[in-house]
């Protein structure tokens, strides 16, 4: 098993790579099509993706690496027991529709169920968020400063709660909500709800409706390394590689969350 921790400076620079790509054709009037889920996408994610796959390949051979769109295509990898990689190449699809800046690069590495490294890149705002295990977490903004992030302990009061900008499910948040004690709701799109939680502006990010496990497992990596967690709606742990590559619900938090 290569060490995560060593990994990220490669897999941060495969990230800004595909960054680049998908701000050239942000700049530009992109078309719009469909998947069969009826789903949006577009050229960026295509061509994220199509750098993303063979640096990984040449750089880390022989693990397996499971990416949206070619998953959407029915081209899926036998992952076996080892690692293997998740791959989201242009997470927030919808926010990049809206050109409000809100979408990521997501690159997470798993192993034993357990997301192990993860990168998420914001293009539009020129931030980075990577961790590896635990204390590694870390923030570069435009000046390609590494500054070390860390989740805060959610407070008793006024605790920030993360909804989806584009998925919200009105009904659920509100019985998550009954029992904190003057939540504080906030908007955010894509695995920058993740990211706000690892570096201490946040607490708390439900999702009730469904995602793939590329949507999720580099944000969990870096919320795990700055201290936090995520677990299923029953407070059960969190794992990949289920069938399919399907989340059922979850809840992202801070430090001592309930």
């Amino acid at each position: 098993m290569i060490d995560p921790a060593l990994i990220l400076p490669a897999l941060e620079a495969v990230a800004l790579l595909a960054g680049d790509a998908i701000m050239e054709i942000y700049r530009t009037g992109f078309a719009v099509e469909r998947k069969d889920d009826d789903s949006p996408v577009t050229e960026a994610d295509r061509r994220a993706e199509a750098i993303i796959l063979p640096i990984l390949a040449e750089l880390f051979p022989g693990i397996p690496a499971v990416a949206e769109e070619e998953a959407s295509a029915g081209r899926i990898p036998e992952i076996g027991d080892g690692p293997f990689w998740l791959i989201d190449p242009l997470d927030g699809t919808k926010e990049f529709i809206k050109r409000n800046g809100e979408f990521t690069v997501n690159i997470g590495l798993v192993a034993e169920g357990v997301p192990r490294a993860g990168v998420v890149f914001a293009p539009a705002l020129s931030m980075l968020w990577s961790g590896a295990g635990p204390g590694t977490a870390g923030r570069v903004g435009a000046d390609g400063v590494r500054h070390p992030i860390q989740a805060r302990p959610i407070p008793a009061q006024a605790p920030v709660v993360l909804g989806s900008r584009s998925h919200a499910n009105a009904e659920a948040m509100a019985q998550f909500l009954a029992p904190l004690t003057d939540p504080v709701i906030e908007q955010a799109g894509s695995s920058l709800k993740f990211c706000r939680i690892a570096e201490g502006v946040a607490d708390y990010y439900p999702r009730f409706g469904p995602t793939s496990e590329w949507d999720t497992a580099a944000g969990h990596a870096v919320l795990a390394a700055a201290g936090g967690s995520v677990t299923t709606l029953d407070g059960l742990p969190f794992r990949y590689g289920k069938a399919g590559f399907l989340n059922p619900g979850f809840v992202a938090r801070g430090i001592s969350g309930y």
